[in-house]
């Protein structure tokens, strides 16, 4: 990379920076009060959100625990990064992830090697049959990340209209952390967008050849019972590393269950019809 490239490259890091920055500030409120807390001086904090200078390492990593993110997530894309991040600010998870005893319980489970965390981080496909839409496969686009204090995933998911599959009936956006426990994985998260729904799951996951996958079981409750109880098998395949791309929130849908776009394994462990549970 010649001096040039490497000069462009440090701008678009500096703004990316500054832009991911503002945003967080955005939805915190008071500026003085964010530098106050973090111990930052106010007229340093304003070259960092103006994009004129980048955090020292100990600066950066002060912000990134104030956020609760890790200090690499504040150079994402915005795109990518305001997907990733809005379930930091919901009410319910920030209050829970702050709890003493579930502080004690992390740090308890935090002998789970990072080997094990490592290799679950990346994109996902994730798959279940519908509990809106009878007898089609919900597909939708997850993502683990690492976050500030453990590991966290967010993805969405696409309902068609079913008249024009054209459009998207509905949009639902989930965020949450993941507990790697004596080798399985328990995942908690929280419907961000109409905050109406939490869903729990456990999983393992499994080598098929070349192919990876998580397979378990998954449930949901909605804030009250007009959206009825569900559990499910649940599986995942893994695309790639990385964080969430539009491209891969487009590929969110519902689909027929032998639509074959979806793996053999996933049609084999989902079964062929569907065992949804849902209260009488």
């Amino acid at each position: 990379m010649d001096n040039a490239q490497q000069s462009e490259a440090m701008v678009e890091r500096l703004a990316t920076f500054a832009s991911n920055l503002r945003f967080l500030c955005d939805k915190k409120g008071s500026i003085t009060q964010i530098c106050i807390k973090i111990k930052i001086n106010r007229q340093q904090f304003n070259k960092y959100l103006s994009g004129k200078h980048l955090p020292t390492s100990s600066n950066l990593k002060a912000i990134s625990d104030y956020f609760n993110l890790s200090p690499e997530i504040l150079f994402t894309p915005k795109e990518e990064f305001r997907a990733l991040i809005d379930g930091n600010f919901f009410d319910t998870f920030s209050h829970l992830r702050a709890a003493p005893a579930v502080q004690q319980f992390l740090a308890t489970v935090k002998s789970t090697p990072d080997a094990l965390e490592q290799s679950i981080i990346g994109v996902y496909d994730r798959y279940h049959f519908s509990s809106i839409y009878p007898r089609r496969i919900l597909r939708a686009s997850l993502c683990i990340y690492q976050g500030n204090d453990f590991l966290q995933h967010t993805y969405v998911e696409h309902f068609p209209d079913p008249d024009d599959r054209n459009k998207i009936a509905y949009v639902f956006k989930y965020h949450g952390f993941i507990l790697p426990i004596e080798g399985r994985l328990f995942m908690v998260d929280f419907e961000t967008s109409q905050r109406n729904e939490m869903t729990f799951g456990i999983f393992s996951s499994v080598q098929r050849s070349a192919k990876r996958f998580m397979f378990g079981i998954t449930s949901g409750i909605a804030a009250t019972m007009y959206r009825q109880p569900f559990s499910t098998r649940l599986a995942m395949h893994y695309r790639g590393s990385g964080l969430l791309k539009r491209a891969d929130i487009a590929r969110s849908t519902t689909l027929d269950m032998n639509d074959p776009s979806i793996p053999r394994e996933v049609r084999e462990y989902l079964g062929d019809a569907p065992d949804m549970v849902i209260p009488i």
